[in-house]
């Protein structure tokens, strides 16, 4: 069955917390384990795809106008606490497999080392391109 974990980061820490303001050696350790997570999910056979995403500054929300056009406005919204950081698609066995593989990119290192424990969102994929609906 195949998943997404889906990396929040809090938005109110956005601005002083977000990665490219780490030290540059908890970066470099941060990657590795993210290079040696991404190296597992691959050779187990697991790894679909995954994307680290741009920052809420970047994000745009759009809503089609009763014409058809789009209605784009800066996001996220002003009460959004989480904003999606980064993604990964999986292809697991079971629901327990990608929580545990959830728990484990949970605890990726952060500045100093210190696991940052950031929530992961696991989200069933309903269907894929090529899937009979």
């Amino acid at each position: 069955m195949k998943y997404l974990l889906m990396m929040q980061f809090p938005l109110k820490e956005w601005k002083t917390s977000r990665i490219d303001l780490w030290p540059p050696e908890d970066i470099k350790t941060h990657m590795a384990f993210l290079n040696r997570f991404n190296q597992e999910l691959i050779d187990a056979g697991e790894f679909v795809r995954t994307e680290g995403l741009a920052g809420p500054e970047k994000f745009k929300v759009v809503r089609a106008k009763p014409d058809g056009s789009p209605a784009v406005t800066d996001g996220p919204f002003a009460e959004s606490k989480e904003v999606l950081a980064g993604y990964w698609a999986i292809d697991v066995e079971t629901e327990a497999r990608a929580l545990a593989l959830a728990a484990r990119a949970s605890a990726a290192p952060g500045p100093g080392g210190k696991p940052l424990n950031m929530a992961i969102e696991v989200h069933p994929v309903m269907f894929s391109k090529g899937d009979d609906m």
